[in-house]
């Protein structure tokens, strides 16, 4: 198993930048596939990044391509979201999961989730 801890989130200005980190517990880190989803008030949670095992491959939402990037550090145990350029709809709790599947997809089910990090753009 393995235990996730969100971070970084806060009040930010409509094209400004916030870096999201989550810290997972567990020596098999590097065996996750990590993701980050979002859920915005009244709206169902959604796919933001993942990011494999080897972070060769990573996929992100349309709607993100080109301001945010995932990274992983193996040896901290730890995924990063790095938010360029933000935008008022990027408003939402943004959750760390993370999936041992060794295929990984926009739209697949991950196995852990992270309490979540409150992430605001004002306009």
């Amino acid at each position: 198993q393995v235990q996730l801890v969100e971070s970084g989130g806060g009040l930010v200005q409509a094209g400004g930048s916030l870096r999201l980190s989550c810290a997972a517990s567990g020596r098999t880190f590097s065996s996750y596939a990590m993701g980050w989803f979002r859920q915005a008030p009244g709206k169902e949670r959604e796919f933001v990044a993942i990011i494999s095992q080897s972070g060769g491959i990573t996929l992100y939402q349309d709607s993100v391509k080109g301001r945010f990037t995932i990274s992983r550090d193996d040896i901290k145990n730890t995924v990063y979201l790095q938010m360029n350029s933000l935008k008022p709809e990027d408003t939402a709790v943004y959750y760390c999961a993370a999936d041992s599947r060794a295929t990984i997809s926009t739209n697949m089910r991950m196995n852990y989730w992270g309490k979540g990090t409150l992430v605001t753009v004002s306009s």
